[in-house]
């Protein structure tokens, strides 16, 4: 009998693995085929100077080497985590808060789908449009400077697109509007599933709403807030449309905007291959260390 149960088991899970088929096939074509090709093509000269196409030689590792000396990607990574921070700190804490909010019955809130759905509707418009809204309004005939200089403020339009910090700024603002929705749905679902017992004990031990929020709420959202840092960091990393739209590729001023996506589109763009892989995976090991020290922080502050 105990044989017959064991083949019958067998049998049912020979349909897990077919069902899998699909996944394992389309990750292969769109995942693991293009990392080995991009890991490949890393180590060759390969790129289009005018007409004449030169390449692919195999150079081993010096497509590597000329990244690293010519100081570009230690500049455009320091630019991408800047402007990642500017706009993930905010996004947190807005998100941390109106969580709680939402999510305290004692509070009553009032209409709160309505505001639910208020705050998740940025992250459904396309960062494009987002860019091409934000260059006409901060433009130097914009509304904006419009309203600054009728209140006294200037005398004169200020040049926003022509100062670092104020672009830095923009794109920070406009990926915090974006995404801020997205993580405050994210941390209300983890505090909803927190049990609601354990604040009931807490106030009745006389524990004050800040100290439930720090003692009880923080600790058991780490796993969501673990999360929500890995894929913003990833996210972060990856950031191209926005910056690119809003200094239209050149990532002025002295590309103090020009991210890590965005040097990799401009070798993509002139055909360079080998550079374009070489960045590529670069990137992928960036993503992938930075992923780690996160979770390696959370980890060990949870212990």
């Amino acid at each position: 009998m105990e044989k017959a149960k064991r083949g019958k088991v067998v049998s049912y899970n020979k349909w897990g693995y077919f069902f899998l088929i699909p996944f394992v096939v389309v990750y292969a074509i769109f995942q693991l085929i293009p990392l080995v090709s991009t890991i490949y093509n890393s180590f060759f000269e390969n790129y289009r100077s005018g007409l004449t196409q030169v390449g692919p030689n195999f150079i081993g590792l010096k497509n590597y080497m000329t990244l690293f000396t010519n100081g570009d990607l230690l500049s455009y990574t320091r630019n991408t985590m800047i402007m990642w921070i500017l706009g993930f700190v905010p996004q947190i804490l807005v998100s941390l808060l109106l969580g709680a909010w939402f999510s305290d019955p004692s509070l009553r809130l009032k209409f709160q789908r309505f505001f639910k759905t208020v705050i998740y509707l940025p992250n459904l418009i396309m960062a494009s449009a987002f860019s091409m809204l934000f260059f006409t309004l901060f433009a130097d005939s914009g509304p904006i400077n419009s309203i600054l200089i009728s209140l006294g403020i200037f005398s004169a339009p200020y040049k926003f697109m022509s100062h670092v910090w104020s672009v830095r700024g923009l794109v920070a603002l406009m990926n915090f509007i974006m995404w801020f929705g997205n993580t405050t749905i994210l941390l209300m679902a983890g505090m909803m599933g927190i049990d609601p017992s354990l604040y009931e004990a807490a106030q009745v031990d006389g524990a004050t709403a800040t100290q439930i929020f720090y003692r009880i709420t923080l600790p058991l959202l780490r796993p969501i807030l673990l999360y929500v840092m890995i894929t913003s960091l990833i996210g972060g990393l990856q950031m191209f449309d926005v910056p690119q739209i809003l200094t239209n590729g050149t990532g002025d001023p002295v590309r103090s905007s020009m991210t890590l996506i965005m040097y990799l589109n401009k070798h993509l763009f002139s055909k360079n291959f080998g550079l374009g892989g070489a960045l590529s995976v670069l990137l992928f090991i960036i993503t992938g260390i930075f992923s780690l020290i996160v979770f390696k922080l959370n980890t060990s502050t949870e212990k």
